[in-house]
């Protein structure tokens, strides 16, 4: 039984250009189909979100997994959600700033929370009864969303707050938990750090309400906290003491040398001392007695006067009384009665509540405020759908302007092949050496972009272009696809101008060599000839001008120098030598001899020839010299690849789009003068033309007639 192959669902149009077949969309039903079209088939499968002359807010809409860079699937993505949301496709097709509110297919869902949004935003706009929505109504479309009271972010900020006594517990709570910025750009709070804030509060009222409610954490009131702080300060110190003094009472000789000896006295005795010394305060509180007391006033070392001072002050004194010296026994009754204190301390929850002050926590707590933030955040994220559908009709009115644009861009390079507009790679036209360059591509590394699109064919020159005195810069990729490259070279400066019409200074600073036109290979071996025997006669001239001057000082020295006594004569010149010159004059004759035996050899093979021959023959010499060049040039021409200039900069080219001698041509424009216009041919200022090159042409022709009257060729037999 016979196969029969499937179907195609749609009908595709080609186009050639760039020497390949391009899809050629006209309809919305292409744009809809495209996801059926080979990729194969594509011109480009991604291309930067940058660098490009697009609008990058819409390419930041298209990229949606926000790597900088339009992928394929992506722009059929975008496709099919602008579609789904659209009665008629071709609306696409068609652009445009605006769309008429009937066009939102409300069919789904989403279409329905589109157009809602739609009419919310006109309403708010006072335009109500408006049939229609444009992208100049979502001009400020941020700034519109972040004013609303509320805007679907679940962030509430302080300053929207009209109750000053809530907005006072909002401003408390960033100022412990930190702020979370609204769409407004104002800092306010939302639920996690409300709920924090609040778990915080009532965790540090319950800790205080423990300390409250036992008598044995405050034994002295509000004051115990800085007898504590007191305790603390000087607890393992204390502790050291009495162990010292322990140490002693158990062995009578260790009292002394844990007091320290005098070798450590004697240590510290050539420093200034102060009580602040770390030395110092490495000995012990007192000297080390058996079962001494820890002397409270006199006695103590220096360095820790001041804190055992406040010990006394804070602690000895409301729980022992007046003392001037504390006994072990009575030191670890104090310490027993800080126990309850410290284990309090211990339990002390986290958090920056504290900064507040009871008071104020005590207030926080006994107010509704948790419940009006959390119903206020309620209302705000309630509203997260209505805000997402406000942005998702920009995307639309985007959308519709801009994706026709880009597809032909990048399903097809038909702006570029067709010249009804420019393509978004292009970024500007080059004015230099009496020439316009319309493909210009921006570049942000030269020596990495030169590097792969040498692979183009294309001569490229790379320039630097500066403007309003150096404060905004950037680099361009400019390819001359006509003319020739004689005075292309690195520092030459010219103007560019981008697609806003900015001007910029710029100056090539990079080149990238290859054949411009066919034109430029014809000529090319005259002029290397030309630049041959201009070298080598500005060589020869630069010889004889610096023996001339070694010459001229040699002489110079040897005549200002005074020959002393009993130096004999310098030997004599030696006399002119006719013989010598004779052969040289010999061999300048042969050479002319050998030269003129050319000329007349073609010179005479070409008279030799029937009248009509002749241009054919003069014709073919110019084509033996030049014909090789062209050929090249032809062939390299024939092969300029716009792929590689682009993937170097970041585009994923899936086509060779070749840029053939015409097309190229329509690239670089020459200087040619207005159609219409007056010209006079007479200069002022031009060279006086030199008579005697006319007198050497009429003596090389008689000189020829009389070589060939000598070789017979005029001899009638």
């Amino acid at each position: 039984m016979a196969t029969h192959s499937p179907v195609p669902s749609h009908t595709w149009n080609f186009f050639r250009a760039g020497g390949f077949d391009q899809v050629q969309i006209d309809t919305g039903a292409d744009l809809l189909a495209l996801k059926e079209l080979d990729q194969k088939l594509w011109v480009a499968l991604s291309c930067p979100t940058r660098g490009i002359e697009f609008d990058t807010k819409t390419l930041d809409l298209i990229d949606s997994d926000n790597d900088a860079r339009v992928h394929a699937n992506e722009v059929l993505g975008a496709i099919g959600w602008a579609g789904r949301l659209l009665r008629n496709p071709d609306l696409l097709v068609e652009g445009g700033n605006s769309l008429a509110l009937g066009e939102i297919d409300d069919a789904t869902e989403e279409g329905q929370q589109v157009l809602a949004s739609a009419h919310y935003i006109l309403k708010n706009l006072g335009k109500p009864e408006a049939a229609s929505i444009s992208l100049a109504d979502m001009a400020d479309i941020e700034k519109f969303v972040a004013g609303l009271e509320f805007n679907g972010d679940g962030v509430i900020a302080a300053a929207r707050i009209a109750d000053a006594s809530l907005r006072a517990t909002i401003d408390d709570i960033i100022k412990c938990r930190g702020p979370v910025a609204d769409l407004s750009g104002e800092p306010g709070i939302n639920q996690e750090i409300s709920d924090a804030f609040f778990t915080e509060v009532s965790a540090w009222l319950d800790w205080e309400a423990n300390a409250d409610g036992d008598k044995d954490v405050r034994f002295l009131g509000e004051k115990t906290g800085a007898a504590a702080d007191a305790f603390q300060a000087v607890k393992e110190k204390v502790n050291d003491y009495f162990t010292r003094c322990g140490m002693a009472t158990y062995d009578i000789r260790a009292a002394i040398p844990l007091s320290r000896s005098a070798e450590d006295y004697q240590g510290v005795a050539a420093q200034t001392l102060s009580t602040q010394s770390i030395d110092i305060a490495n000995f012990p509180l007192a000297t080390v007695e058996a079962d001494k007391p820890l002397p409270l006033v006199a006695g103590i070392n220096p360095a820790w006067q001041r804190q055992i001072e406040a010990l006394r002050q804070h602690a000895i004194v409301p729980l022992l009384g007046k003392k001037e010296s504390l006994s072990a026994a009575e030191w670890a009754t104090l310490g027993a009665r800080f126990e309850a204190f410290e284990a309090w301390q211990a339990a002390r929850p986290a958090g920056n509540v504290e900064q507040l002050g009871v008071a104020r926590l005590r207030e926080i707590a006994a107010s509704n405020h948790r419940d009006e933030i959390d119903e206020l955040i309620r209302l705000d994220k309630s509203v997260e759908t209505e805000v997402k559908a406000t942005l998702s009709v920009e995307r639309l009115l985007r959308y519709r302007r801009d994706l026709y644009k880009l597809v032909n861009n990048f399903v097809s390079f038909r702006s570029f092949y067709t010249g009804r507009d420019k393509a978004i790679f292009q970024v500007g036209t080059l004015y230099l050496d009496s020439r316009s360059c319309d493909l210009c591509v921006r570049v942000e590394d030269i020596a990495k972009h030169a590097e792969f699109a040498a692979m183009s064919g294309l001569y490229l020159a790379y320039c630097d272009c500066i403007r309003k005195g150096g404060t905004e810069k950037m680099s361009i990729a400019a390819a001359f696809t006509a003319g020739d490259s004689d005075f292309l070279l690195v520092g030459r400066n010219g103007i560019f101008y981008d697609r806003k019409g900015n001007d910029w200074d710029a100056t090539i600073v990079r080149i990238v060599d290859h054949p411009i036109s066919i034109r430029q290979a014809f000529w090319s071996p005259y002029k290397k000839l030309v630049r041959f025997i201009n070298d080598q006669l500005r060589k020869l001239a630069a010889a004889r001008a610096a023996a001339a001057d070694a010459k001229l000082i040699q002489t110079a020295v040897a005549t200002a120098t005074p020959v002393a006594a009993g130096t004999p004569p310098p030997p004599p010149k030696a006399p002119f030598d006719v013989g010598k010159f004779a052969g040289i004059f010999a061999a300048i004759g042969l050479a002319l001899g050998a030269i003129g035996g050319v000329l007349a050899s073609v010179i005479g093979g070409i008279l030799g020839l029937k009248l009509w021959q002749i241009p054919l023959a003069i014709l073919g010499i110019i084509l033996l010299i030049s014909g090789p060049a062209m050929i090249v040039a032809w062939f390299k021409l024939k092969k300029r690849n716009l792929g590689p200039m682009l993937d170097a900069n970041g585009w994923a080219i899936n086509s060779r789009a070749l840029i053939n001698i015409s097309f190229g041509t329509s690239l670089t424009k020459l200087a040619r003068l207005p159609e219409g216009s007056n010209r006079s041919l007479t200069d002022p200022y031009a060279d006086k033309k030199p008579v005697w090159p006319y007198y050497l042409i009429i003596a090389g022709v008689v000189v020829a007639m009389i070589l060939l009257w000598l070789m017979g060729l005029f001899d009638g037999s």
